[in-house]
C-alpha cells in the first residue's frame, strides 16, 4: 500500500484546489473523499491513523467537479478513495476499482425518481439507476461508517482496531441524530417537501415524508409542465415552504413559491462543507424541517 497523504487539486466549475482533511507524513495511508460528506466520515473513522483529503472544494457543486490530468495522477496514488458512484462523472471515470469505497455498495439504494423521463435522466448524467443523495439518511450512513472502518482496517492492520472503534463510535452518534430526526418529525400538518432539487428521497424514505422536486438536476431549468405540476401539487397539499439550496440558484423556486403562497427556507443537501459539520447542519436541517411542516413538539 502506499503510504503518506496525497495532496490533491482538484478544479471544479474553475474554483479551488483541494482541501486537505489531515495532515500528510507519517507513513499514513492517503485517503481521498470525493466531497463533504464522505470527508467528513473519512475524518471521524480515519482520525490521527489516516491522512484525509478531499477533492471538492468547499462552495462547489459537486456534480460539476472537472479533474486534470495531473490530479487524476494524484488520485491513482491514493491508498483508498472514498465516493459515490453517480454524483461525480469525472470521479466515477477516475477510481480505479481495486481500492475504492463506493458508499452506495455499503446501503440499500433508492431508485432514481425520473419524473421527466429518459432524457432528463441521461441530462442528470448520473449513469446509475439509483438516487445517490444516501448520505441524508443518517441510519444509512451509519452503514456506511462501519464498512469503511473495515476497509480501512484491512488497508492498515497496525490500527485495525482503532479504525473499527472510531467507526462503531461514528455509527452510535449518527444513530443518535436519527432518532432525533425520528422524534422530531414523528406529528406535523404536512409531510410534503417541495425541493428545488431533488436531493432529499432517503431522508424523505426514513422519516414518511413525500418529496416533490422541481429538477432532477441542480443545474437544470425545469420544464413549464413540470412547473405546473409541482404547483398543482403543492397547493392540493397546502404547502407552505418551498425549500431552496445554497449552491442552487433559488429564482426558480421562489417563482414557485409565490405562485402557490408559500415561502422559501433554505434545506442544505450538504453537498458542500457547512458552517459547522455534518451533526450540525443536519440538525439545523432538522429545525427547518419542523417549522415548514408545521410539527408539534
Amino acid at each position: 500500500m502506499l503510504a503518506g497523504a496525497a495532496l490533491l487539486t482538484a478544479t471544479a466549475c474553475g474554483a479551488g484546489s483541494a482541501q486537505t482533511g489531515a495532515g500528510a507524513g507519517g507513513g499514513k495511508p492517503a485517503v481521498v473523499a470525493a466531497f463533504y460528506p464522505l470527508q467528513w466520515l473519512s475524518q471521524q473513522v480515519g482520525g490521527p491513523d489516516a491522512a484525509v483529503s478531499v477533492l471538492t472544494a468547499p462552495g462547489v457543486e459537486p456534480h460539476d467537479l472537472e479533474l486534470g490530468a495531473h490530479q487524476m495522477a494524484e488520485l491513482g496514488e491514493a491508498s483508498l478513495i472514498v465516493y459515490i458512484k453517480g454524483v461525480q462523472p469525472a470521479v466515477d471515470d477516475a477510481v480505479d476499482q481495486d481500492k475504492a469505497f463506493d458508499a452506495a455498495t455499503a446501503v440499500k439504494t433508492l431508485p432514481a425518481d425520473h419524473h421527466e423521463g429518459e432524457a432528463a435522466a441521461e441530462e442528470h448524467d448520473h449513469e446509475v439507476s439509483y438516487d445517490p443523495h444516501l448520505w441524508l439518511d443518517p441510519a444509512r450512513l451509519a452503514t456506511v461508517a462501519t464498512g469503511l472502518g473495515g476497509r480501512l482496517a484491512a488497508a492498515d492492520p497496525a490500527h485495525a482496531q482503532g479504525y473499527k472503534d472510531r467507526a462503531a463510535a461514528t455509527a452510535a452518534s449518527l444513530g443518535a441524530l436519527d432518532k432525533e430526526f425520528t422524534q422530531g418529525l414523528a406529528t406535523c400538518r404536512s409531510r410534503t417537501l417541495v425541493t428545488a432539487h431533488e436531493a432529499f428521497g432517503y431522508l424523505a424514505d426514513r422519516y414518511r415524508l413525500k418529496q416533490v422536486g422541481i429538477t432532477l438536476d441542480p443545474d437544470a431549468e425545469p420544464s413549464p409542465a413540470r412547473l405546473a405540476e409541482v404547483a398543482g401539487l403543492a397547493k392540493t397539499d397546502k404547502v407552505t415552504t418551498v425549500f431552496t439550496e445554497s449552491l442552487v440558484n433559488p429564482k426558480v423556486a421562489q417563482v414557485l413559491a409565490s405562485e402557490v403562497g408559500a415561502r422559501t427556507a433554505v434545506l442544505d443537501p450538504l453537498e458542500s462543507k457547512p458552517s459547522g459539520d455534518y451533526l450540525s447542519a443536519m440538525r439545523a436541517n432538522l429545525t427547518t424541517l419542523r417549522t415548514a411542516l408545521g410539527c408539534g413538539a
